[in-house]
């Protein structure tokens, strides 16, 4: 990673309550985290502790309560409703631990529909999808339906669609939590790997071995950091 690289990510003071009054609950408090371009920042920390909420907001699929987030130096508050769909679209890869395939695709399919519904031609979409498809090593599987993959490959095809175009951030939610061993350390490898291609990522986890894969762990209790963020020697 360039340490003069803007970063990719950046969230500043971000706060999130839900409720009012003695209802109030405090998802996220005071939380400052940054991620540049090539690094992969997991995020640990017990149930309730805000990691999935911290995922939504840096994903624009809800606005804080306080504090700002940015995305390649750009104000998500600033955005409207269309502009952050857009941004979702072409921007922001998501990774969910139930993989989030649509059953009635190939994994082809699957990998170039955000391609396709940005507006790209479905030739086109359909060639960046298999090579995606082929950096996870799943160029033979790409006509396969999801029903006809394992669920290490079905990850993999979850992957490639959250990497594929010109996705600058990649935010993983467990991604590996429904996996053996074996396949979850395959897992977080092809997002490390995507790390190394350009691409920023946000991985939470509740393995410790696995978080061993990022260039930094950060910490949440009661929707706050632990600690200050710092580099890991990893």
């Amino acid at each position: 990673m360039n340490p003069a690289a803007a970063p990719t990510l950046e969230l500043v003071r971000v706060s999130r309550h839900y409720g009012e009054g003695a209802l109030r609950v405090l998802a996220l408090d005071d939380v400052s985290l940054s991620v540049s371009r090539g690094e992969m920042v997991a995020v640990m920390g017990p149930s309730g502790s805000g990691k999935s909420t911290l995922l939504t907001i840096a994903g624009s699929l809800e606005r804080p309560s306080a504090g700002e987030v940015r995305i390649d130096g750009v104000a998500l508050a600033d955005r409207s409703r269309a502009e952050l769909a857009r941004l979702r679209r072409s921007t922001i890869g998501f990774v969910f631990q139930d993989f989030n395939l649509l059953p009635g695709l190939s994994a082809a399919e699957n990998v170039s529909l955000p391609l396709e519904l940005d507006g790209l031609a479905a030739r086109r979409a359909r060639a960046e999808a298999r090579e995606a498809l082929a950096t996870m090593g799943l160029e033979t599987k790409a006509d396969r339906f999801p029903d006809e993959l394992s669920g290490g490959e079905r990850q993999r095809v979850a992957i490639a669609r959250a990497v594929v175009g010109e996705r600058h951030l990649v935010l993983a939610d467990e991604p590996s939590g429904a996996l053996d061993s074996h396949n979850a350390e395959a897992v977080m490898s092809q997002i490390r790997a995507a790390c190394h291609r350009g691409v920023a990522a946000v991985v939470v986890t509740h393995d410790e071995h696995l978080a061993l894969l990022a260039d930094r762990v950060v910490r949440l209790r009661d929707g706050r950091l632990d600690a200050p963020e710092r580099a890991e020697a990893r």
